[in-house]
């Protein structure tokens, strides 16, 4: 019996969104078409998979089996396929860089400059990446590097080369009483409320908001938001203060918004994510691209993705995830 991965990938997106409709819209088709491909696929396997009479919908106690090796099988097809194409990328010295907000600097732009000098038939492609993608993405091939900041959800499999240290600052309105502060302490920001996003993974929120804090105040959060410019919408109005990376400071403006340095927070390191297993030509030369852009020298240690959370100061350290 041959197994048909598209059916599978249908499978899985209906029990991932408990609803035919929901999976449907995530697939692009119909959902009476979806219902008629799960049903072949329950045909060919001679039994039901998946309990339509319950809300959510979910599996059948050999739907719950047949998942469990169903995933294992898929994601081992996924990295057959990324194999082949980082390897068609390789031959043809092509090179997928994800990046988030304000991840490509003018020292990240020399870094891409200096890959080109060492590899000069390379294309390089920038992909636009969300946090909860920043190491998945390199792991499971989307990419093939990407430039990432902590937390990390998980760096199993992966190297992190620090590129550089950015400065940690607070957005406040204008009329903050903070605001023309040279710089701030964390505990002066303890009775603020704090911008959030309930999108984003609460390890996330926290790490930036510097949750938990030393004093032990608990951290009071206040809007949502989605995007940098709404972040800086909500500071300017003067509904909640954030913490974040200069980076920002740099890249982005509001005139109703400042930013002042924290000056007893670690500082945010801005790193190039790599597969360890990844022995690439591109990749190797972008790795010491990375090495050679600034001062100091090469050190390595392995850490699990839990010790690595953007404390160490070292330029170009390499951080091994196990």
């Amino acid at each position: 019996m041959s197994l048909n991965l598209r059916l599978v990938r249908y499978l899985i997106a209906v029990v991932d969104e408990g609803h035919f409709g929901r999976a449907a819209d995530r697939l692009y088709v119909s959902t009476p078409a979806l219902s008629q491909q799960i049903r072949k696929l329950e045909r060919s396997l001679g039994i039901e998979l998946l309990d339509r009479s319950a809300h959510p919908v979910r599996p059948t106690p050999a739907g719950e089996r047949f998942l469990t090796e169903a995933r294992e099988a898929l994601a081992a097809a996924d990295r057959a396929i990324a194999a082949v194409d980082s390897y068609r990328r390789e031959v043809a010295h092509t090179v997928r860089i994800g990046f988030m907000t304000a991840s490509t600097g003018p020292q990240t732009r020399e870094i891409l400059d200096d890959l080109r000098r060492r590899v000069p038939n390379v294309t390089i492609q920038m992909v636009e990446l969300q946090w909860s993608q920043q190491t998945s993405a390199v792991r499971d091939g989307k990419v093939d590097a990407a430039l990432v900041r902590p937390p990390f959800a998980d760096s199993t499999g992966l190297r992190l080369d620090v590129i550089r240290h950015e400065s940690r600052v607070v957005a406040l309105a204008r009329a903050h009483p903070l605001a023309d502060r040279s710089e701030v302490h964390l505990n002066e920001l303890d009775d603020d409320l704090h911008v959030t996003n309930d999108d984003a993974d609460p390890v996330w929120v926290r790490w930036w908001a510097c949750d938990p804090r030393p004093s032990g105040v608990t951290v009071r959060y206040g809007p949502s938001v989605r995007t940098i410019d709404e972040l800086l919408e909500v500071v300017a109005a003067g509904q909640a203060v954030s913490i974040t990376g200069g980076f920002v400071a740099d890249s982005h403006r509001n005139p109703g918004v400042v930013f002042v340095p924290v000056a007893d927070v670690p500082l945010c390191p801005l790193s190039l994510c790599t597969r360890i297993s990844d022995a690439s030509a591109v990749i190797a030369e972008l790795r010491e691209a990375v090495l050679s852009s600034g001062p100091g020298s090469r050190l390595g240690r392995d850490a699990s993705p839990s010790t690595f959370d953007g404390s160490v100061h070292e330029f170009g350290r390499v951080v091994t995830g196990t």
